[in-house]
């Protein structure tokens, strides 16, 4: 009686942190849309140069988006927790190896964002501007790109690992997998394509491929996976 609980609990507890997740990803990929890059491969016009001497013009519109990503990322860990929680036995091994790979997305990802708007923009308002280009989200070849692009990666696979904690007894079920085996798929795709045709000169196209590979599945399974909980936790009496 105790278990069954117990587990009604973590199922419930799922289908908030699934919905939230898929919530709080679509405001954020609203606020990372209006932030077109003012240099760079996608920059429509008066695109900065090296050394990026007029960040502060995008000042704060440009970093909206990584203060919600901050969010995202604390509600992306609790999502890959409670779904190893809910996961059948046969299934945590997966689970496991999803939350690993979760947290080491939220790691590097988190510092990249927290650093950017709390390091960068205050720098260059005291003209301590020595090194800002390679930290700047400007710079198509920085620090900040190569950490997105690890971040993601990470994220990608953590999906993908979470694609087997679920079965196939259900459409929904199997649905959720398709989705979380296919991102993967796209995303190794995009970084084979964008290093094949473009090599080191890649700049931030496979940083925005893969962003919207991740949140994309994000958003789609969060509603999926919660409506999944929400069933499941139904039929236990």
């Amino acid at each position: 009686m105790e278990t069954t609980v117990i587990q009604k609990t973590y199922l419930s507890f799922g289908v908030y942190t699934s919905l939230l997740l898929s919530i709080i990803t679509i405001i954020t990929f609203g606020f990372a849309m209006t932030a077109i890059p003012p240099a760079g491969s996608y920059c429509p016009a008066n695109c900065m140069t090296y050394p990026f001497p007029d960040i502060l013009l995008y000042y704060p519109r440009d970093y909206y988006w990584m203060y919600l990503a901050i969010f995202q990322l604390f509600v992306f860990v609790i999502f890959g927790v409670t779904n190893h929680f809910v996961a059948q036995i046969k299934h945590k091994l997966f689970s496991f190896l999803s939350v690993v790979f979760t947290v080491i997305s939220a790691t590097v990802l988190l510092i990249t964002y927290f650093t950017q708007f709390s390091v960068v923009p205050i720098s260059v308002m005291k003209g301590e501007t020595e090194g800002i280009a390679l930290l700047t989200q400007y710079n198509e070849h920085g620090l900040f790109i190569a950490m997105e692009e690890l971040g993601y990666i990470a994220m990608s696979i953590a999906l993908f690992f979470l694609a087997f904690a679920f079965s196939k007894d259900t459409k929904k079920e199997r649905i959720i997998r398709v989705i979380l085996i296919i991102q993967f798929i796209l995303t190794i795709a995009a970084f084979i394509y964008y290093s094949v045709m473009l090599g080191l000169e890649r700049g931030y196209q496979f940083e925005v491929a893969t962003i919207t590979i991740n949140w994309l599945a994000i958003i789609i399974v969060g509603f999926l996976i919660g409506s999944h909980y929400k069933k499941q936790a139904k039929l236990i009496r």
